[in-house]
């Protein structure tokens, strides 16, 4: 399947917040933050370019378009793909990259159309806040898994088992070679859409988007053993209070919250029964 690439000229990281939030809402799926400008990635057979031309009118914002075909994903990427160090914690780096020293685990991810590389302060928070945790012996799942990153790294801290799942080809192609990449044995991955119920895991890891998340919450509940862990990003700022108010009904008690550039990432401990 091709992807759509957009690129929006843009200097302001609010705009770029509220931009982000409503191109989700018309299909796309995979946003990168350059200097001065946006881009966006959309599957080819979920983009309108009538439903982004009026969100883009609507600010006098101008666009550019490109058909990425999936043999070219990896050439753009190359181009473009620096390595991501996470305080001392976790380097992240692409093969064609010269070995991370000094962090305590090395990631070796290559991106073909699938999102989460570290780059994107999601991600990075998401691993800022699995450094707290103690994964040992623990089942978790991974909830719109991507490249794959946060189950390797799960595994990288003595996770048992890691179920992994994504609704999108290309993320379950890519984040299956990344497992085989970083010679993973635990993590075992599957399209779906959400969590099954009947299953549970000590640790949930979800970092998607406020309307995924809100739709699946009484999932994420339902598989989570009690005095499980949460983690959640794909969250902007003013997210906050909807997740919030969504998770009360659970009895789920707030651990953290961390910020970066107008994201945020929640740490959740479900209630004991």
């Amino acid at each position: 399947m091709n992807h759509i690439q957009i690129i929006i000229p843009s200097v302001d990281t609010t705009l770029n917040e509220i931009l982000i939030a409503e191109l989700s809402a018309i299909g796309f799926d995979g946003f990168e933050e350059r200097e001065n400008e946006l881009l966006a990635f959309s599957e080819e057979n979920n983009f309108s370019e009538d439903e982004l031309q009026f969100l883009l009118n609507s600010r006098n914002l101008s666009y550019q378009k490109q058909v990425i075909v999936k043999q070219n994903w990896n050439q753009l990427w190359e181009s473009n793909f620096d390595t991501v160090i996470v305080d001392d914690f976790v380097g992240v780096r692409a093969d064609f990259h010269e070995p991370i020293n000094g962090v305590e685990h090395e990631i070796v991810i290559t991106p073909k159309m699938s999102f989460g590389t570290g780059h994107h302060a999601t991600t990075f928070m998401m691993i800022q806040l699995m450094r707290k945790i103690d994964f040992t012996a623990k089942n978790v799942f991974d909830f719109g898994t991507g490249t794959g990153i946060l189950s390797i790294l799960a595994e990288k801290l003595g996770a048992a088992k890691i179920e992994a799942v994504d609704n999108d080809d290309w993320c379950i192609e890519n984040a299956s070679e990344n497992i085989i990449k970083n010679k993973c044995a635990h993590v075992e991955i599957a399209k779906a859409d959400h969590p099954q119920s009947g299953k549970g895991f000590e640790i949930i890891l979800a970092n998607i988007n406020k309307h995924i998340i809100l739709e699946n919450i009484k999932y994420i509940d339902q598989t989570t053993h009690a005095d499980g862990n949460i983690l959640m990003s794909g969250l902007l700022l003013e997210d906050e209070a909807d997740i919030h108010a969504a998770v009360q009904s659970f009895g789920w008690r707030l651990i953290s919250t961390i910020q970066k550039s107008g994201w945020i990432a929640l740490h959740f401990i479900k209630a004991s029964v």
